[in-house]
């Protein structure tokens, strides 16, 4: 299973932008949530509100597949980051974030990141999606998912 995680640049990204619809691109929601952290904090900053449970570097929004988790643990600490983020798993990443198919969802994350930031002062958000995603495939349906270069 090959992993892309949107801080190491050394693996192959991986993903379905063909599937989402342009205002709905993983890529616009990773720049979106970076806009977020950094207007979260400056405004924490400004109203004097400080993290509850101390710095973290980062939050992780990675995909609920069980043969996912221990590859995902594997590659923060390889990052250097154990101990040292917030995890939100949601089936597909983000894709369980910006596909219409899981709308009811998109709150949640947004509540948690907002949390994340309150909580653990993160900096970034490292977004790790993969392929053979089954929510792309409850999504955008199978003939989307059906081999690499459709997919990606």
């Amino acid at each position: 299973m090959k992993i892309f995680s949107s801080v190491n640049a050394k693996y192959t990204p991986v993903g379905c932008s063909g599937m989402l619809l342009e205002e709905n691109t993983r890529r616009n929601f990773i720049k979106t949530v970076g806009g977020s952290v950094l207007f979260s904090s400056v405004g924490m900053l400004a109203f004097g509100v400080q993290a509850a449970s101390g710095n973290y570097e980062a939050m992780v929004l990675s995909c609920i597949d069980p043969r996912f988790q221990d590859l995902v643990s594997k590659q923060q600490a390889t990052d250097g980051l154990v101990g040292k983020y917030s995890a939100f798993t949601i089936a597909g990443a983000a894709i369980g974030v910006v596909a219409p198919a899981f709308q009811a969802w998109q709150q949640t994350f947004w509540d948690n990141l907002g949390a994340s930031v309150q909580l653990h002062n993160i900096k970034k958000v490292i977004v790790v999606n993969h392929r053979d995603c089954g929510a792309a495939k409850i999504a955008y349906g199978d003939a989307k998912v059906a081999n690499p270069e459709v997919e990606t």
